[in-house]
């Protein structure tokens, strides 16, 4: 196994723009870093859960069926447009009220099945990464570590960074634009999805 490759692999996907980092960033300033902590955690084990889950049982199944593969990420990108929308259009009042929550730990855990970028990443990773000496098993609960050790601050820098912006947002003004910009980062991260999927339906 190459472990620097996978490192890189592993740094470059987690710090980039997806739907994870844009929606704790969005809670961070919204709610503020304590209180994300929950959705924070939700996504730092929720993803290695998932890729072992991935890698041990519904690698093969895509496989098969790359077409399952196909219509998940339709639906994985049909929610989270729909999330995009309701970060960009949420009134500013209804983050200051006390009703207001950031994501829960299991919803946060759950939020990985429907994200397209998670999904690639944990295909991508088992698929290139692992090799045909040695136990596969072993192979992919290291790379589900990996993505832990190194996934994990890069979350928690988009957190600090979204909190760290709660006093410059308590201005309405400021929230509401910085929501809108959240929303319109969002769908700009599902870009490479939708390209893939306009690719896989597209005739030659």
């Amino acid at each position: 196994m190459e472990y620097t490759a996978l490192i890189l692999f592993t740094l470059a996907t987690s710090i980039t723009p997806g739907p994870n980092n844009v929606m704790i960033m969005t809670s961070g300033a919204n709610h503020g870093f304590r209180k994300s902590i929950p959705h924070l955690l939700g996504i730092d084990l929720g993803f290695p859960i998932m890729l072992i889950a991935i890698g041990l049982g519904a690698g093969q199944i895509f496989q098969q069926s790359p077409s399952i593969f196909i219509w998940l990420k339709i639906i994985g990108s049909l929610y989270l447009t729909y999330l995009a929308y309701k970060i960009a259009t949420a009134p500013v009042q209804n983050f200051e009220a006390k009703k207001a929550k950031p994501m829960t730990f299991f919803q946060a855990v759950l939020f990985q099945w429907v994200n397209p970028k998670a999904w690639i990443m944990c295909i991508g990773a088992v698929v290139t990464y692992t090799v045909a000496e040695g136990s596969y098993f072993q192979q992919v609960l290291v790379i589900a570590l990996l993505f832990f050790t190194f996934g994990s601050p890069c979350t928690v820098t988009w957190l600090w960074f979204g909190s760290s912006l709660k006093k410059v947002l308590s201005n309405p003004k400021y929230l509401r634009a910085f929501n809108l910009s959240m929303g319109l980062l969002l769908m700009a991260s599902l870009l490479p999805v939708l390209r893939d999927l306009y690719a896989s339906f597209s005739i030659d």
